[in-house]
């Protein structure tokens, strides 16, 4: 019976997140978006969607077919799901390629930007195309056997091959023929002044395979593609190296099962069976394409067309003015509002410490850098002038890992002390200390964020970073760092409160200080913001709060299992979710302590993971300033009626768009909106 409530009391982690994704599917239906970007929107949607078949998906069909006979927190067997996912993944690339086929493309057509195939090639295209054969593809591209000595190559995630059946003087032969992931796959074509013209690499391989087959005749082929199990298996706590236990790990990743398996449409019966039994894959779970496949190629589309019409305005940070970073921060404690503020500071913080003559020690967590970083060269300048330069490289961040590490060995080289990771924790506090010597004493200066350290990501995710040199802070940093690099048990903390210890615990307190309020006073009232609340848990101790009478209101972008406005239940909750330009990333909770805000930042969601597998960090910001900026935050993202969409109790999410008194909080902070 408790299972069956289980359903009825939460929505299912996975379905949430396909949910979320088809809100980002939405905006690439949004006229109001530009053309350009809506195609960014779809390419947003089959990464993610990638991601979701490596991680989430894969993981519960190894449950499945190891027979896992046990309900999960949400109250289904894993055979359930996996069904349910299947039928909702399947709907969902239809509607993906839907709008592909239905909207964008047309929509390119209208704006003279043309996909072409090879039958559609002008005189001019067609020598290009064999040129570019001739000279770029035919030189990288290696066709591969299949017979009794060449077996069915390793293909790696993500990798589009063709299938190619052969035959010579009657006897059937079988080939694959990768497509190239290391050239572009949008080429452009010879064109008109006010026209845009491209061919996929995948056509112009297709119009050429038989000249890598000379003396045999090409009967059939066929473009497929593979997504493994992207999942990283380590037995950490026995693991005596991690760094070299994830390194041979990563390398697995080419042999891992593959859990999906795109087809074109027409496949002969008798390739299809070849391919499905060499991948041992099921028949019956294959997805048949019809047209371009993987339509992440869409990411490059505005890169490559100078219309700078069909693309969002060009976002210009404001920029903090300041002569030195130290005395910036000595002035007084602030707070940067990324994108719309610079994330220079951030970066310059870095770049001082490492010449400036006077500091002595740089910490830092780095979870997921930008390639080129420009924290990370300021690391290893810092190092090489002699300073005390310790970086905790999280080598367990998902997909990231092989570029951790080689920053990791990178750091190592330049003289850093680098530390890989927790065994059974992750890192994912944002948090940097610089340690410096002024005028007889040792000063410390800390960021902390929300965000990770990476200038790229910067520009398009919302986040808050907070600078000090507040001695209580310090203090905290100072045995953090002294927890993650050796053995030393926290001391009781002044200003932080840190996951896996204390985190949930806190928010407990907070929320039942509401309750305690709202039965006195009669004015409980949370907000919060986050990209996504999972843990079951928290959520209970919601719903208690709702049937207190606490009126709760939840901004999660992404995942949210929580069901709002449930009578009973969840009477007085009310989720939104805002998808727009920007990625919403930042978390932020307010809580009314009976009309004494208390305004907290975090570098964690509310998930089980974040409180109980990852070192984080909440900390309260005390001045009313950047109190008031926070608040206004909170404010006009929920306000918003523009981005924003309300989860119903029936388990859907409603679009919020008005046409009058219009407000958006992206909008509103680049100056669009009120």
């Amino acid at each position: 019976m408790a299972d069956i409530e289980n359903r009825d009391k939460y929505i299912h982690r996975d379905l949430s997140w396909l949910a979320f994704n088809s809100r980002v599917l939405e905006e690439a239906l949004e006229p109001e978006n530009p053309l350009l970007e809506q195609a960014r929107f779809l390419a947003i949607c089959a990464s993610n969607l990638d991601e979701f078949l490596m991680v989430r998906y894969a993981g519960i069909r190894s449950l499945q077919d190891a027979r896992h006979n046990h309900k999960d927190a949400y109250g289904y067997y894993p055979q359930d799901i996996f069904r349910q996912l299947r039928t909702e993944v399947d709907g969902f690339i239809r509607r993906l390629y839907g709008v592909f086929e239905g909207k964008i493309k047309p929509g390119l057509v209208a704006e003279r930007i043309y996909l072409r195939r090879c039958s559609e090639l002008n005189g001019e295209q067609q020598k290009f195309v064999k040129r570019f054969f001739d000279g770029t593809l035919y030189p990288v591209v290696t066709p591969m056997a299949i017979d009794q000595g060449h077996p069915f190559p390793v293909l790696i995630s993500r990798t589009m091959a063709f299938a190619v059946h052969l035959e010579r003087k009657g006897e059937p032969r079988l080939a694959l023929v990768p497509v190239p992931a290391n050239l572009p796959r949008l080429v452009k074509l010879p064109s008109q002044a006010d026209t845009h013209e491209f061919i996929l690499l995948d056509e112009i391989l297709r119009e050429h395979l038989s000249i890598f087959f000379r003396g045999f005749e090409l009967s059939a082929c066929a473009l497929f593609r593979i997504i493994r199990d992207g999942d990283l298996a380590v037995d950490e706590e026995f693991s005596p190296n991690l760094l070299k236990s994830i390194e041979e790990e990563v390398k697995k990743r080419p042999q891992a099962r593959v859990v999906h398996l795109c087809v074109e449409e027409g496949c002969s019966p008798g390739l299809l069976e070849v391919l499905t039994d060499a991948l041992n894959f099921p028949l019956e779970e294959v997805a048949f394409l019809r047209g371009e496949f993987d339509l992440t190629f869409l990411f490059t589309l505005a890169g490559v067309v100078p219309r700078p019409e069909l693309i969002y305005p060009a976002l210009m940070p404001a920029k903090l003015a300041y002569d030195n970073i130290f005395n910036r921060i000595r002035e007084g404690d602030f707070l940067l509002h990324m994108p719309y503020q610079s994330f220079q500071p951030t970066v310059d913080l870095l770049k001082t410490a490492a010449i400036d003559p006077d500091v002595l020690a740089v910490k830092m967590t780095l979870y997921r850098a930008s390639e080129d970083s420009e924290i990370v060269a300021a690391l290893k300048e810092a190092a090489r002038r002699k300073k005390q330069v310790t970086v905790l490289v999280e080598i367990k961040a998902r997909f990231d890992e092989e570029r951790n590490i080689v920053w990791a060995r990178q750091l190592e080289e330049a003289g850093c002390h680098v530390i890989y990771g927790i065994p059974g924790v992750k890192i994912h506090s944002k948090i940097c200390l610089v340690v410096r010597r002024e005028e007889g004493r040792t000063r410390r200066y800390v960021h902390l964020s929300t965000g990770n350290y990476n200038e790229k990501t910067a520009r398009v995710y919302t986040d808050l970073g907070y600078f000090t040199a507040n001695d209580d802070f310090a203090r905290d940093i100072s045995d953090l760092f002294n927890v993650i690099t050796g053995y030393s048990r926290p001391a009781r903390w002044k200003r932080v409160i840190s996951s896996p210890n204390d985190l949930r615990e806190y928010f407990f307190e907070l929320i039942d200080r509401e309750i305690a309020f709202q039965k006195e006073h009669r004015n409980g009232f949370i907000i919060a913001k986050m990209n996504s609340l999972e843990d079951t848990r928290i959520v209970d101790k919601l719903y208690e709060a709702s049937k207190a009478g606490v009126r709760i209101h939840l901004i999660v972008r992404g995942i949210c299992i929580l069901v709002a406005g449930v009578p009973g239940l969840s009477d007085t909750i009310t989720v939104k979710s805002v998808v727009g330009r920007f990625l919403e990333h930042s978390r932020i909770f307010l809580f009314n302590n009976n009309s004494d805000h208390r305004i907290f930042l975090s570098s964690a969601d509310w998930m089980s993971r974040n409180f109980d597998r990852r070192i984080e960090l909440l900390f309260e910001i005390l001045q009313p300033e950047l109190k008031e900026h926070l608040r206004t935050i909170l404010e006009m993202t929920w306000k918003d009626n523009q981005k924003a969409r309300l989860l119903l109790p029936q388990r859907t999410y409603s679009f919020l768009k008005a046409h009058e008194d219009r407000h958006s909080v992206q909008g509103f902070f680049l100056g669009y909106y009120a």
